[in-house]
């Protein structure tokens, strides 16, 4: 009908009898309005090493507990030096080594772990996001351990990846919303462990958590694209404890990964001291963080040493794919000596705010650190020290 009056008005117009001069004057159609070329979309990731809660830690928690009110533990105070990077990445993850012990204990330290679960409120206080679980001691408690740590995770409104509570949970993958001015990202993070520590999977149900296999997680990847992430990021926990070297393991199976249509990103846990990053076909290994948070008996070595990083992920419109833009590492220190906490390198020595560390020590660690972390050619593909301007 609508169609029919527009007919007969345009008749009845043609046919008037009206003088041409009475009649409106003609117009010109309005110009189009260009379509604005869309903004490739662009958001940063930041990435820790193992958080191995040690009774030391323990007992720093508690001091600073009471001086903030937070009882009965604060792992904030340690932390505090990291939340300015921290919070202000887009997405920001952590690796959770051991299994959360209930709110009152009790609470184990080496070799069988059962962490303080105040350690949860911390990590969101510092600005993460998301921690992976599969680890050596991801069995310690068994399948309790696994659930209360998961439920834990979820209560404190942290993502978690690669342990399971049921087999539907192990099935699904884990896909973070990360916002930025241009919309959301959906990022796919995945978790696995070189093994258990001789553990048994619980009551023999082998989806309580990821193992190293490579099809698997190949397998994994694409299902996570499928799914609808569009960055995927692996996190791997694996190498030799204590050397600063990759594996054979690590050698062999990270380019493989990588050279994936479906893994964006490779980070690397476990050996508890700072290992290489390497650009392989353009995109970005991580082969080893060290420790965020640990104390182990022997701290004037390399395992008081740990590592940040940071890469910014960019758009690609034309080719609908992310890609890694840029990379940026920070020095890291674990202090031994009460008060415990994690140390900004190169922050602490630009203040002169340095502890219970001399400056000397935290020098040898900027150096040695650097030196590693370059050692296969990063620096040679975009790797640069992380500005704090930035």
């Amino acid at each position: 009908m609508l169609l029919v009056a527009a007919l007969v008005a345009g008749l009845a117009a043609c046919g008037s009898d009206e003088p041409t001069a009475d009649r409106a004057p003609s117009r010109s159609a309005p110009a189009e309005t260009p379509t604005p070329t869309p903004e490739p979309r662009a958001f940063t990731v930041v990435a820790t090493g193992d958080v191995l809660l040690h009774e030391r830690l323990w007992r720093q928690a508690e001091n600073d507990a009471s001086q903030t009110g937070n009882a009965p533990m604060d792992f904030a105070p340690q932390l505090a030096n990291l939340a300015p990077v921290v919070s202000a990445a887009d997405l920001a993850i952590c690796h959770l080594e051991v299994p959360l012990a209930p709110a009152g204990g009790p609470y184990e330290g080496y070799p069988s772990f059962s962490g303080p679960p105040q350690i949860l409120p911390a990590l969101v206080a510092t600005g993460y996001d998301a921690c992976t679980t599969a680890s050596n001691h991801t069995f310690d408690k068994g399948a309790d351990g696994v659930a209360r740590t998961l439920d834990d995770l979820d209560a404190a409104g942290l993502a978690h990846a690669g342990s399971a509570r049921t087999p539907d949970e192990a099935d699904s993958t884990t896909i973070i919303d990360v916002a930025t001015e241009q919309g959301p990202v959906r990022l796919a993070l995945l978790s696995y462990a070189y093994g258990f520590n001789g553990i048994p999977y619980p009551n023999g149900e082998t989806w309580r958590a990821n193992e190293i296999d490579e099809a698997t997680i190949l397998a994994d990847a694409t299902t996570a694209r499928q799914r609808g992430a569009e960055v995927v990021v692996v996190a791997m926990h694996w190498g030799t404890e204590y050397d600063q070297e990759p594996s054979a393991q690590q050698r062999d199976l990270a380019p493989r990964l990588i050279a994936s249509p479906d893994v964006d990103l490779l980070l690397g846990h476990h050996a508890h001291v700072v290992q290489p990053l390497e650009n392989i076909g353009g995109e970005w290994v991580v082969y080893g963080m060290g420790n965020l948070m640990a104390n182990h008996a022997e701290p004037e070595g390399p395992k008081a040493e740990g590592l940040l990083t940071r890469f910014t992920f960019t758009e690609n419109l034309a080719a609908g794919t992310f890609t890694a833009s840029a990379a940026e590492y920070l020095p890291l220190y674990q202090t031994y000596e009460f008060p415990i906490e994690v140390l900004d390198v190169p922050a602490a020595l630009s203040s002169g705010d340095t502890g219970t560390i001399s400056a000397a020590r935290l020098e040898t660690a900027l150096a040695r650190t650097t030196e590693v972390v370059t050692s296969r050619g990063a620096a040679d593909h975009g790797l640069v020290p992380l500005s704090h301007g930035g």
